[in-house]
């Protein structure tokens, strides 16, 4: 299941698109399969043997292509070979996230790579489809990317409409579209990053004036029971007060008294 995890930034992209970011198009047809053994490029995620090692059922699901082009390579490709050349792809079959299947006979589209040992792969550009049937809508989507009067087979020479070679010529590059998308993407990512910092700071705030709410209804209540405990203190004493004279009469009549009988 992680293995089939796409980037968090992934976009679905055109295959138009795709095909300007290709780093080799080809039309080509499968002359022959080969069974492949287990490897560097065929493998699944629960085999944990070395490469070379037993692999039980593995060697049905991986399988190696020889093909013929039946076109010079797209423009814009980095293989230079002419119509008709033979080569050999790996990395086809049957793997746990993606399949690269062909079958012996019939001609596709393909979008390839070269590692640093020349040996051919599919490119899965943008983690999507890189092997596209020989349909007449695959010839359309492609039209711009081969000249078919080069093909090997007469049957390949293709004319589209008119509308199809403007909207081909007057479109806009994929690359510079996706770079720009990526940006926007990015700026977007950035003030989404500042919104979630400056409501987390919003919040420590209102956090700050509930508290400082809360003490001042705390001191307001206080103030309340001081102001009663002094009413109260304020009563008491007013009552104290009212009895003085009395007890000032009591001192002069025993002071009177002393007087006499001295």
């Amino acid at each position: 299941g992680g293995g089939c995890q796409l980037p968090a930034e992934w976009r679905p992209l055109s295959e138009g698109c795709r095909a300007e970011l290709a780093a080799i198009i080809v039309y080509a047809r499968v002359l022959a399969l080969h069974p492949d053994p287990y490897g560097a490029y065929n493998y699944l995620p629960w085999q944990r043997d070395p490469p070379g090692g037993p692999q039980q059922g593995a060697g049905d699901l991986f399988y190696s292509a020889e093909i013929e082009l039946l076109c010079d390579q797209a423009w814009g490709s980095m293989l230079e070979v002419p119509a008709g050349s033979r080569l050999n792809l790996t990395g086809l079959g049957y793997f746990s996230c993606h399949s690269h299947t062909v079958m012996q006979g019939y001609a596709y589209f393909f979008f390839l790579r070269m590692d640093e040992n020349y040996i051919l792969l599919p490119h899965g550009v943008n983690f999507q489809e890189a092997i596209f049937p020989d349909t007449q809508e695959n010839r359309r989507m492609f039209a711009s990317l081969f000249q078919f009067s080069n093909c090997s087979q007469a049957q390949h020479v293709l004319s589209f409409s008119s509308d199809w070679e403007i909207q081909e010529d007057n479109r806009l590059m994929c690359s510079s579209v996706q770079k720009a998308l990526f940006e926007e993407e990015d700026r977007v990512k950035k003030l989404q990053q500042k919104v979630a910092t400056l409501e987390k700071r919003n919040k420590q705030l209102r956090d700050r004036v509930k508290k400082v709410k809360r003490s001042l209804r705390q001191a307001r209540k206080n103030s309340r029971h001081m102001e009663l405990v002094n009413r109260k203190l304020s009563e008491k004493l007013s009552s104290a007060g009212g009895q003085m004279p009395y007890i000032n009469s009591l001192k002069q009549e025993n002071s009177h008294a002393t007087y006499l009988k001295v």
